[in-house]
């Protein structure tokens, strides 16, 4: 199984793009022993449209371009379901006994994404009640991949 991060907006250089760095490249390395084949990131350009309605279409589509077939789409979402790491390994494990060739996991744009968007995901998952800027969602975002991958493989870098 591949795991695509699709987030809207780019890390300039500097030390948030080395740490989501870090921990996707970890993820890559323990992910092999958990049957995850590749750990990548799509960077979506933000919409410069003028309105919002207009730039959260614009995004969405872009988002959806990425999206392979019968990947599985999980939405990062404020008000989507809180789970525990274990949990959340538990859903890749899930989705990888399913087959599924990818599992995406969507950070969209400061205006949000479409309502088509938002309902073909099969999951929206929260990082907690508070609001979070999109840069530091995709960081601890790569970080969950990489603690789930850790727990699937039983390295002690998740310790419960």
């Amino acid at each position: 199984m591949r795991i695509v991060v699709a987030a809207v907006g780019r890390f300039k250089q500097g030390p948030e793009r080395e740490l989501a760095e870090r921990y996707r490249k970890r993820a890559v390395e323990a992910g092999r022993r958990a049957g995850i084949q590749a750990v990548d990131v799509v960077e979506i350009r933000e919409s410069r449209a003028g309105e919002a309605a207009r730039r959260m279409l614009e995004e969405s589509i872009a988002i959806a371009n990425v999206i392979p077939e019968r990947a599985v789409t999980v939405i990062l979402d404020e008000r989507g379901e809180n789970m525990s790491s274990a949990s959340f390994a538990g859903r890749l494990q899930g989705w990888r006994a399913e087959g599924k060739p990818a599992a995406v996991f969507i950070v969209g744009g400061a205006d949000g994404l479409t309502p088509n968007l938002r309902e073909q995901a099969k999951l929206a998952i929260a990082l907690g009640a508070a609001t979070w800027p999109h840069q530091l969602v995709r960081i601890m975002l790569l970080e969950q991949l990489y603690r789930a991958v850790t727990i699937l493989t039983g390295h002690p870098y998740h310790r419960a």
